[in-house]
């Protein structure tokens, strides 16, 4: 077998596997990887060992393939670059699936290592084989089946491990992000020839560049897209900018702003987007009470003639529905993925350039509106909503109003991670525009329930401070095991926030619920735990509220420790939604009177 690669500080061993790990290992550290989820197994230990021995690896080992996932797509959300995994071969592989549907569809970069049998095994009947060449399909970016180990090597095939490295890192975090998987078949002996003088670098070129450097630059827009943004912003007062959850980073948040504080137009901010929470309140028209402020059947406000909007679908029904029900001159989509998000197909244009240099652009060009008749319709209808909200909280001690307590309380740069159904549901609700700085997070590409505990935890992991997971019992319970990671791979604080409505709360929003006797029992679905028996096996401190103000007491004395805890808040579900349906009246009452006698004009 040849040792001889330049720029290589790969770990050589008689046995071509391990020589071929290290050597690909090693080329993802000069890429820039440094981050690996790694699930037990043997058919993997040529890569369990290439990532231990390379120092520059951050190892993350988890008992459970599915967690392990999930733990590594909360990193690489946090992180914003990829992630590895590694697993060994059969199911083990299949059990990362989920996680990489839910990293496909939201667009975040992971590396999946998956070991295999050598191609004589495959097919064969041999013991856990099963078929994992392009086993993800079309849900990831691309797919490789790796070359066979084998001594003795030509330069040109160990050349093509190193640029396949930098490739699959590239591929993963390009302008569109999302999961690559790359399958490693290897025949036995897995393990080093001589274990007593493993590792012994093959080479002493230790330089830190990559054999192959990839980048990609940023989208701009060209003269003739911008002069027709331009032009349409000008020309139309009445406009709305609908920021969805995924929105980019960076220059993006104070770009937009600018733009909607020069143009006149309001921002409804999905709490995914990066914009509902932050500094940038104060900029301009933030709303967050469009789930309940729109549920009008005739709305009352001009019909706008310009739509913007940036990052995926929104979470809030509707706030889609409204959008729907539109047919304005000009529908425009930018995103520099060029990621199609339109589950309605109203979209008039679509443009891939980058939504932060656009923004900025079009502020420096356009003069600022002084007419601000159409913004203060739509900002008087959301401040008067709060109002109500508000109130009507004050009184009840529904799940919604926890959240809202939740989200005021929390200090600046929090990371909250938020489950789906109705945890994310409450806070597209009830989460007023703060100017406290919150990094939000969720798993809305799929939108499923799988692995919420283990994202959470991956992106605690991902930095210092304090994490916060917001999710529901069923959320909670489908992926308690994730829990073992926060005994063991976790520094900082995590508060995980359970609301426990003993079952599947969220069907109650549907007409299904009407239906008895199978409603209960096979959508609602109680299960009668009691969760503080996993706080005490994982080591947590647990508190249960019964109601606002023993959750509210309950948080506080959390957060002035340091120690990790869950805090159980029991409600109705039937009772909840009660409340909910009395909240939406109450504002639709209000606002609507408000409008009819153009108080908030």
């Amino acid at each position: 077998m040849s040792s001889e690669m330049t720029g290589s500080t790969a770990y050589y061993d008689d046995n071509p596997n391990i020589y071929w790990a290290s050597l690909f290992v090693d080329e993802l550290a000069r890429g820039g990887l440094d981050a690996v989820c790694i699930a037990p197994g043997s058919r993997s230990t040529p890569l369990t060992l290439a990532f231990y021995a390379n120092k520059h690896f951050k190892v993350y080992q988890h008992l459970d393939e599915r967690s392990a996932a999930f733990f590594a797509l909360g990193m690489a959300l946090k992180l914003r670059k990829p992630v590895a995994l590694v697993c060994t071969s059969g199911t083990a592989a299949a059990n990362f699936y989920p996680a990489l549907i839910e990293a496909y569809m939201s667009e975040v970069p992971l590396l999946i290592l998956t070991a295999d049998r050598p191609p004589e095994l495959r097919h064969s009947g041999a013991n856990q084989t099963i078929d994992q060449v392009k086993m993800f399909g079309d849900h990831v970016l691309w797919s490789v089946d790796v070359a066979l180990p084998q001594e003795n090597a030509p330069h040109q095939m160990l050349r093509s491990l190193n640029t396949l490295a930098a490739r699959a890192i590239a591929r993963s975090n390009g302008l569109v992000k999302g999961p690559v998987h790359l399958n490693f078949p290897f025949r036995k002996p897995l393990e080093p020839h001589d274990p007593a003088h493993w590792p012994v670098l093959a080479g002493d070129n230790n330089s830190p560049l990559p054999y192959t450097a990839i980048a990609h630059g940023r989208i701009h827009p060209t003269g003739d897209q911008l002069e027709f943004l331009i032009e349409l912003v000008k020309q139309q007062p009445h406009g709305l900018i609908i920021c969805g959850p995924a929105c980019p980073a960076g220059d993006f948040p104070a770009a937009v702003t600018s733009l909607a504080s020069a143009a006149g137009y309001p921002i409804f901010a999905d709490p995914l987007s990066g914009i509902r929470f932050g500094p940038y309140l104060n900029n301009a028209a933030i709303l967050g009470g469009y789930e309940s402020f729109l549920q009008f059947t005739q709305l009352p406000w001009p019909k706008p003639q310009l739509i913007l909007r940036f990052g995926a679908v929104p979470t809030s029904k509707w706030l889609n529905e409204y959008l729907d029900n539109l047919d304005p001159l000009y529908h425009i989509h930018i995103r520099e993925s060029g990621k199609w998000a339109d589950q309605s197909h109203k979209i008039s244009h679509f443009l891939q350039i980058n939504p932060a240099i656009t923004c900025e652009h079009l502020v420096s060009a356009i003069q600022r509106r002084t007419d601000r008749n159409w913004q203060k319709g739509w900002t008087g209808s959301d401040e008067h909503s709060w109002i109500v909200i508000n109130e009507m909280m004050a009184k009840s001690s529904f799940d919604g109003a926890v959240v809202a307590a939740l989200l005021h309380r929390l200090p600046p740069q929090t990371k909250l991670f938020v489950g789906n159904s109705l945890a994310i549901r409450h806070v597209d609700q009830f989460g007023r525009p703060l100017a406290i700085p919150l990094q939000l997070f969720a798993n809305r590409g799929a939108s499923g329930i799988d692995g919420n505990i283990s994202t959470g935890l991956g992106i605690a992991a991902a930095s210092s401070g304090l994490t916060v997971l917001l999710v529901g019992d069923l959320t909670f319970y489908h992926d308690n095991n994730g829990l073992l990671a926060l005994q063991k791979l976790i520094q900082g604080q995590v508060i995980i926030v359970l609301l426990n409505n003993n079952g599947g709360g969220i069907f109650r929003r549907l007409p299904v619920s009407q239906i008895e006797p199978p409603f209960e029992a096979l959508f609602l679905t109680p299960h009668d735990l009691d969760f503080s028996h996993l706080a005490a096996m994982y080591g947590l401190l647990h508190f249960r509220a019964a109601d606002l103000n023993s959750f509210k007491a309950a948080l506080e004395s959390t957060l002035a420790g340091n120690s990790s805890s869950i805090i159980e808040v029991q409600s109705d579900s039937e009772k909840d939604e009660q409340v909910r349906q009395e909240i939406i009246s109450a504002v639709k009452s209000q606002v609507g009177s408000l409008l009819a006698s153009k108080v908030v004009d």
